[in-house]
């Protein structure tokens, strides 16, 4: 698409700078003249406005083609030869340029100080749980998944008003197990469709008429059921639907929740204030609300899951609201778990013209200016310490970066040293569909940019084998 845009783009815009520079040359004399001659006079202001009219449209048009060329000519960088030297921002030096040596020092000044930066120059700020925000059941299916599951259907509203916003979260337990269990909670994990087409696909199996879905050859393949997986290993599953938070365009923010929270005259959100990704994590946060006061689920044992732009969102849900036990990002690329300074596939530029509404305006200071940035993600990575977190890449994925992925969760490790908690464990990435780590788990394996049977799998086991200690 953009290889038609720019073209046209630029076409355009020399059309517009040709006029322009063409009304000017043979007319610009004739205009100055009557100008000095008619000073005084309307005419002269007349054609003053018209000088200045068409000064603009040459502007523009001059800008226009410097942005098209700009967009023609970006290509990501897949070469690591071609990497920039770069130094990441050290994370136990405060700002005061005082070095963090215990965990109080972390957990008291260093910390805050690295989530008030991302939230000033990159997510924005968000606000709190709405007062008036209540909830209510609207049903439920205790035959959910073919008899494996109960499915309940909750309406969140965010104000006291029935009426006013609100978002539906569609939670999944499983039936073969008694009492509190952990839970999955992650945006757009289910699909109608494909969960028909699935659960049809398990019946032949289970008939001995075909393979399992979940057989070697789909594993790497982008699963399409996860609440059929979650259940399967006696976990909960939660999820919504991103557009009942914000819709993923930009529309000025008037759509979604963010005008629930302007103040008198405020049109969208400032500056350092929350974009769209700030919107779905803060809507993680308020489906945290519910399921603490579900008697089904263990508020312990919650874990924050997205893919893609949801694993960017899942791990700054996480960096913010510590009662998410595990954080994991399935390929989150740039912005997500990826180095920025690394400027291999996806960088910040690019995505900041692509999708301008996901982060706080403040963001764009950095396109092609990653070095400029006072954090980077192995910062966001390292906030989720002592707690649990989990990053995943795909061997076909470079737009996200997954050596950047890897790096960050390396780079933070020195927190989870310093209070007293294995991290990654690891220097080295490790080879295709060979886990590692402790309380930061990795894995890079077969595969493009999906949330895989495989990928799922690997969080369930990671999850079982620390919560079940």
């Amino acid at each position: 698409m953009q290889s038609r845009i720019g073209p046209l783009i630029r076409i355009l815009a020399s059309c517009a700078l040709a006029f322009a520079l063409a009304f000017l040359s043979s007319t610009g004399r004739q205009v100055l003249g009557t100008m000095s001659i008619h000073s005084n006079s309307s005419d002269g202001w007349n054609t003053a406005l018209i000088l200045a009219v068409f000064a603009t449209v040459t502007f523009i048009g001059a800008a226009a083609i410097s942005c098209a060329a700009a967009a023609e000519e970006w290509k990501p960088n897949y070469d690591e030869e071609k990497v920039p030297k770069y130094t990441l921002p050290d994370l136990l030096i405060l700002a005061n340029g005082e070095r963090v040596t215990d965990a109080a020092a972390w957990r008291d000044k260093r910390r805050p100080e690295i989530l008030e930066l991302f939230r000033t120059h990159v997510y924005g700020r968000s606000p709190g749980r709405p007062d008036g925000m209540h909830w209510e059941v609207t049903s439920v299916d205790a035959s959910a998944l073919d008899g494996r599951a109960t499915r309940k259907e909750v309406t969140v509203y965010f104000t006291a008003d029935k009426g006013g916003p609100q978002m539906h979260v569609l939670l999944f337990l499983p039936n073969h197990v008694e009492g509190r269990v952990p839970a999955f909670l992650g945006l757009a994990l289910w699909d109608e469709e494909a969960a028909r087409r699935d659960l049809e696909a398990a019946r032949k199996t289970a008939a001995g008429d075909a393979k399992d879905s979940g057989a070697e050859e789909g594993l790497f393949e982008a699963c399409p059921c996860p609440a059929r997986v979650v259940i399967e290993h006696g976990y909960a599953m939660a999820t919504l639907n991103k557009d009942d938070i914000d819709p993923d365009f930009d529309d000025g923010f008037q759509n979604g929740i963010h005008p629930l929270f302007y103040k008198d005259g405020q049109t969208r959100p400032a500056p350092d204030e929350w974009g769209t990704i700030g919107a779905w994590a803060w809507g993680l946060s308020r489906t945290m609300d519910y399921l603490e006061a579900d008697d089904r689920i263990d508020p312990r044992r919650v874990a924050v899951l997205g893919h893609s732009r949801m694993g960017k969102t899942a791990l700054w849900a996480g960096a913010q609201d510590e009662r998410f036990a595990l954080v994991i990002s399935n390929d989150s690329g740039c912005a997500g778990a990826a180095l920025s300074r690394r400027c291999y596939g996806e960088t910040v530029g690019r995505i900041n013209r692509s999708f301008p509404h996901w982060f706080c305006d403040n963001f764009s200071q950095y396109n092609e200016n990653e070095a400029a940035l006072p954090v980077d993600q192995h910062m966001l990575i390292a906030l989720m310490a002592p707690r649990l977190v989990y990053i995943a890449s795909a061997e076909k994925d470079g737009w996200a970066d997954p050596r950047g992925e890897f790096l960050s969760a390396a780079h933070a490790a020195p927190v989870y040293c310093l209070l007293g908690v294995p991290g990654l464990g690891v220097t080295e990435m490790p080879e295709l569909n060979h886990p590692v780590g402790d309380a930061i788990g990795y894995h890079y394996r077969t595969g493009k940019h999906d949330l895989a049977t495989y990928d799922l799998r690997q969080y369930l086991a990671f999850a079982e084998k620390h919560w079940r200690k």
